[in-house]
């Protein structure tokens, strides 16, 4: 267990301690959970009232609060909280875990494949013909890269990813369990003979540096060209990336969303939670869609969409009150 005194934390924080300053701090905790030694956090000042329920030692708060920590404990004042959290976390985090040797005997790697210093290959992992692993890349164990895909600098693949033929993945990404990233797109064209006929997906995928893409998730590769994920984008558990599919950098797409083909995201666009994206849509940049929308045309930057399907925000609130006015009259 991780014990670090509340002064050495505050100044890996940046911070400055009010209060008790002899605590030990051995883990972190959510405030009402938290209990005697564990630190938590307040980030926005309509949560300073729970402190006085709390059990924890000490609590990261925001310089501008005028909150008292009490008898015997302690805040680490910051610029922000929310930051400052994010940096405790990096100070408590557990290791990664372990390889006793770099590459483990039971993967199967291609005689044709690059591998950089520093790489890490877990067991029953697949390197396919002509694939390149940068320096510092991490495979976990059963994972699988096909034929020709490059993997960036210090990037993290865990285990049960597939990784199709020719996808280029950047450097500094983290792709969680069983995600596919290169899997077919969903190409279909009915046929009065053969019914519906398989249009072949002969492109790729290329993914950015410093994008996270989550556990089960799914990036479809091109019919041809590419689907293409900006630098920074986040992807959250059990989203799919139609085909073709171009999404800017900073992008962020909450669990079970989905983009159908040929949908572009400008920089900085938010997907919420299941939402789903109609084909050949653009949403431009800083552009938000609300969770469980449903976005049929194209929506400018800068706008927020509700509802299904998708009208804009403001809109979709004075439809909503309209119809909860309509219930209660019994109409």
């Amino acid at each position: 267990m991780t014990t670090i005194t509340i002064e050495n934390l505050a100044s890996k924080l940046k911070g400055e301690v009010v209060g008790n300053k002899n605590l030990e701090i051995h883990s972190l905790a959510q405030m009402l959970e938290a209990t005697t030694g564990q630190l938590t956090f307040i980030g926005h000042k309509k949560y300073e009232k729970d402190w006085a329920d709390s059990s924890a030692s000490a609590a990261i708060i925001n310089t501008t609060s005028n909150l008292e920590p009490g008898e015997g404990k302690a805040f680490i004042k910051v610029e922000n909280a929310n930051f400052g959290m994010i940096d405790a976390l990096h100070a408590f985090a557990p290791p990664l875990p372990k390889f006793n040797t770099d590459i483990h005997p039971t993967a199967v790697i291609d005689e044709t494949a690059s591998l950089g210093d520093s790489v890490k290959i877990g067991a029953g992992v697949y390197i396919g013909p002509g694939v390149k692993l940068e320096d510092g890349v991490i495979i976990y164990p059963n994972a699988t890269i096909l034929d020709n895909s490059t993997i960036g600098k210090a990037t993290q693949i865990w285990s049960g990813v597939v990784i199709r033929e020719r996808t280029q993945i950047g450097a500094h990404c983290i792709i969680h369990p069983n995600a596919s990233i290169g899997a077919d797109g969903f190409g279909f064209e009915p046929h009065p003979q053969k019914g519906l006929v398989k249009v072949p997906q002969i492109g790729n995928v290329v993914i950015g540096n410093f994008v996270e893409i989550g556990a089960n998730a799914c990036v479809d590769r091109a019919k041809f060209s590419s689907t293409i994920l900006g630098d920074g984008c986040k992807i959250d558990n059990l989203v799919q990336i139609g085909h073709n599919s171009k999404l800017g950098m900073f992008c962020i797409m909450a669990g079970n969303s989905g983009l159908a083909g040929s949908v572009t995201l400008g920089n900085g666009v938010v997907i919420g939670g299941s939402a789903s994206i109609k084909d050949h849509t653009t949403i431009g940049d800083g552009a938000t869609v609300g969770a469980g929308s449903g976005v049929t045309g194209d929506v400018a930057a800068g706008k927020t969409v509700l509802g299904y399907p998708a009208v804009e925000g403001r809109t979709a609130l004075k439809q909503w009150a309209i119809l909860k006015r309509l219930a209660t009259k019994g109409l």
